[in-house]
């Protein structure tokens, strides 16, 4: 025996149609008004209309990537510079220790995970608590862009 000659042992039986005239009365078992008793009765998928509200809930936010796009420890730092140095974003991005972000040079900011010894001069960087504590007790030191200056890099 093969595949195509296998048949079922009983024939399909069809569903009743309620609703059509006939012995069943005036609501033919559908109960009385209501979605449920139409004819052709489809409910609306469940899914499609909290997609729908979704946006409208309270407290949606979209999610934003974060803040900062780089983040660098000091035991890096302490690793591929030398004393005295100066560090700012571009000369990361020579350094291969960051890349560029869409062609442009990324916020960087410092974190204090590693020891150092060395004195640096960072320019343009975040930098975080103890970071800057340790960067301090090394003698190093932090500058800040001017607002005049960020005004013109983002024109």
């Amino acid at each position: 025996m093969q595949i195509h000659q296998l048949k079922p042992k009983h024939k399909l039986k069809k569903k009743k149609r309620i609703g059509r005239g006939g012995k069943r009365g005036t609501y033919s078992g559908k109960g009385m008004k209501g979605q449920k008793s139409r004819a052709g009765r489809k409910f609306e998928p469940i899914i499609r209309s909290l997609i729908k509200r979704y946006p409208k809930l309270r407290g949606y936010k979209f999610k934003t990537k974060s803040d900062f796009g780089v983040v660098v420890n000091l035991d890096i730092l302490e690793k591929k510079f030398n004393s005295d140095e100066q560090i700012n974003p571009e000369i990361l991005i020579e350094k291969k220790i960051i890349r560029r972000i869409k062609k442009k040079a990324p916020i960087v900011k410092i974190l204090g995970k590693g020891k150092l010894t060395k004195k640096f001069i960072i320019e343009g960087c975040v930098v975080s608590k103890s970071a800057k504590e340790k960067i301090e007790k090394a003698k190093g030191t932090i500058k800040r862009k001017a607002k005049s200056e960020k005004r013109k890099t983002t024109d």
